[in-house]
């Protein structure tokens, strides 16, 4: 893994030394773990032209979640409690000698810039813009085996909850117990906080658990993800509690699922990203729900639970091969219910099989 992550700097420290820039200063969490393999909170890197140093506020705590850095990393502790490592990065760059630091100003702080400037006033700041974004958008095998086990953990969690009894819970009760269950099977924690919806606040999008309890006939709408090493993927399913579903359930459920199954299949390399959203959206459009879908279809999952790409009308780019994303096309009505589906998936090519399904639970309409 130690040189995965070299190569991986080494690929920012050649496109830095391109546009004239000898050291770069990486402050966004998610890029720091993308290339050191580990992420203690308020980290920065300093990528410098011989030597990376990781600089931490406090020491390293072990912790699964917060990773571990590469070997050939250095790991520096600040000698002060309440020091920021962006502002002693930049002071370690001018000390080394560099003349223009590279920074992701899209990360840092009106005061935090601020403070490079003070410290470093003899130091040409470039920005770096969204380059590692960039450079973590098309995954390599251990980023999708890493995705690949989160979503068995997410389909494990959910799978051994459909099985247990739940007329009578909360949702808030059914989303703690899912989150454990996460954890119990390998997980570092939840992906993002997990979304349990019954009866009318299926109805609701991004509703957020409640002390309602599961009755008879509701729709239960279930969120959840998966955090695996850094790694986070996302599953959404919906079911209906007790009993024979409705006939407006099952009308709803249908087209969710032929409107999801169309923004699946649409997935390729080289296919535009607005146009997998277009296929998805036109199916509710010719139902008359194209209002209840939300301002995407889907997005790019991996380090973080929402990156590029976004799969929305106004999107620009087209889709790699490697690149997993999600497709979670609803339609929530309020005051009666909403249907979501919401599936992980990597491109691929056809000669590969097609778009790689990671969330594998079932899409039949369950009555449980």
């Amino acid at each position: 893994m130690s040189e995965l992550y070299a190569v991986r700097r080494m690929q920012l420290r050649d496109r830095c030394a391109a546009t004239g820039s000898a050291a770069a200063l990486i402050s966004r969490p998610a890029n720091v773990r993308y290339l050191t393999g580990c992420a203690p909170s308020g980290a920065a890197l300093l990528l410098g032209p011989a030597v990376d140093v990781l600089l931490c506020g406090r020491p390293l705590s072990g912790d699964p979640a917060e990773g571990r850095p590469a070997e050939d990393v250095r790991v520096s502790v600040l000698p002060t409690r309440g020091g920021d490592p962006v502002v002693a990065g930049a002071d370690l760059a001018a000390k080394a000698g560099a003349d223009t630091l590279a920074v992701e100003e899209h990360h840092l702080t009106v005061t935090r810039h601020r403070a490079l400037t003070q410290v470093a006033p003899r130091l040409r700041l470039t920005d770096l813009a969204c380059a590692v974004e960039a450079q973590r958008l098309v995954k390599d095998d251990e980023e999708i085996s890493c995705l690949r086990i989160a979503a068995e953990i997410a389909d494990q969690a959910l799978g051994e909850l459909l099985e247990s009894i739940l007329v009578g819970r909360t949702e808030r009760h059914l989303a703690l117990e899912l989150e454990r269950r996460l954890v119990d099977h390998g997980a570092d924690g939840p992906a993002f906080p997990t979304s349990v919806a019954t009866g009318q606040n299926a109805g609701r999008p991004g509703h957020l658990p409640t002390d309602r309890r599961v009755e008879e006939g509701d729709f239960l709408s279930v969120c959840l993800g998966a955090n695996y090493r850094g790694y986070r993927c996302e599953i959404g399913r919906t079911f209906v509690i007790g009993t024979t579903p409705a006939d407006w359930q099952i009308e709803l459920y249908d087209l969710v699922f032929a409107a999801q199954r169309a923004g699946r299949e649409a997935l390729a390399p080289g296919v535009e990203c607005r146009e997998v959203d277009r296929v998805t959206r036109y199916v509710l459009d010719a139902a008359g729900y194209g209002e209840g879908l939300g301002p995407w279809t889907g997005h790019g999952v991996g380090l973080e639970i929402d990156e590029d790409p976004q799969l929305s009308p106004a999107a620009m780019g087209k889709l790699d091969a490697c690149v997993p994303v999600t497709v979670e096309p609803g339609v929530h009505l309020p005051g009666r219910g909403g249907v979501r589906i919401d599936d992980t998936l990597v491109v691929r090519p056809e000669a590969d099989g097609g778009p790689e399904l990671l969330t594998i639970t079932t899409k039949e309409l369950l009555a449980l």
